[in-house]
């Protein structure tokens, strides 16, 4: 009995050190998402006033905005491009990860050089980077252009075109991405013992065998990180699309943070972009859980 009082004094003693974090927790994160599914029961714009009274009898209108999301063409159209983001985008990424990991593994010369330069696109701004891009895909002046005509290759006009716009910010996201995760699969790497490649090279096992029968197995939870986050960053896909192609051409580029941000700060639809903004907490929620499920049975039947 002493010992769960002197355990329960201890605790309460730590209360007065954790209570700035946790009123911190409550007024910047918590009251926050239960303020956002408020608005998203309501048609409030953002600029009238929030006299709780007048507001609920002039803007409170239930499930509407769901029902208005899920029942229109818009949703499920950004939806689609957003999962035609991710096909491209998630197998792109992994593989030249896989590389870049790959070739930093190896104790050649220059290969600290190598890791800088690698790294310098996950340091620059998204702003930067967009911007660079777009001058890089413009279709007359741009370099890419320019380069493909050196060798007669008329090129697409990239950022203004419904078939390239897509694949375009796919290009740049990989090219911003993969030093990132390149760098958490060569952790992942190195902590694969050496002496597993031994005992495979005794037994005359080729490159590619050790491949899939030793690192790909022991890899398994460092790649299925790197999909998880990549997963959630390509629902969270926004600043590449607002500085390159601001949706366009045609709404091919659309995506979900894009119509929430248009919505909540263009269109003034607060109410309707909070409802927006919650299916897509829902969905990305939803993937995840998936995903971690998939890992555990990956890891426990395969690894």
């Amino acid at each position: 009995m002493e010992k769960r009082k002197s355990g329960l004094k201890n605790q309460m003693s730590a209360v007065p050190f954790l209570l700035p974090s946790f009123i911190g927790l409550i007024i910047f994160s918590l009251l926050p998402i239960v303020i956002s599914f408020f608005l998203s029961l309501t048609d409030w714009n953002g600029i009238d006033s929030l006299n709780l009274n007048v507001f609920l009898k002039d803007h409170f209108i239930g499930f509407q905005n769901y029902v208005k999301i899920l029942t229109g063409g818009e949703f499920f159209r950004v939806l689609g491009n957003t999962l035609y983001f991710i096909v491209l985008y998630i197998p792109l990424m992994l593989i030249f990860s896989l590389l870049i990991a790959w070739l930093m593994n190896k104790n050649y010369k220059g290969v600290s050089l190598f890791r800088i330069l690698t790294y310098i696109p996950v340091l620059s701004s998204w702003i930067a980077a967009s911007l660079i891009w777009k001058w890089v895909l413009a279709p007359k002046f741009g370099i890419a252009n320019n380069v493909l005509s050196i060798f007669g290759i008329s090129g697409p006009a990239w950022l203004q075109s419904e078939q390239w716009a897509m694949p375009s910010i796919v290009l740049v996201s990989v090219w911003k991405d993969t030093g990132f995760f390149g760098l958490i699969l060569l952790s992942g790497l190195q902590g694969i013992d050496k002496t597993y490649y031994e005992a495979a090279a005794i037994d005359g096992a080729n490159s590619w065998q050790q491949f899939w029968k030793i690192t790909l197995p022991l890899l398994s939870p460092s790649i299925f990180f790197v999909l998880i986050i990549s997963l959630i960053n390509s629902f969270q896909l926004f600043p590449q699309v607002m500085i390159m192609t601001d949706g366009g051409p045609n709404g091919a580029t659309q995506v979900m943070v894009e119509r929430i941000y248009k919505y909540g700060f263009k269109y003034y639809e607060m109410g309707y972009a909070s409802a927006f903004s919650w299916l897509l907490f829902v969905i990305i929620f939803a993937l995840t859980n998936l995903q971690m499920k998939m890992q555990k049975n990956w890891v426990h039947y395969g690894a």
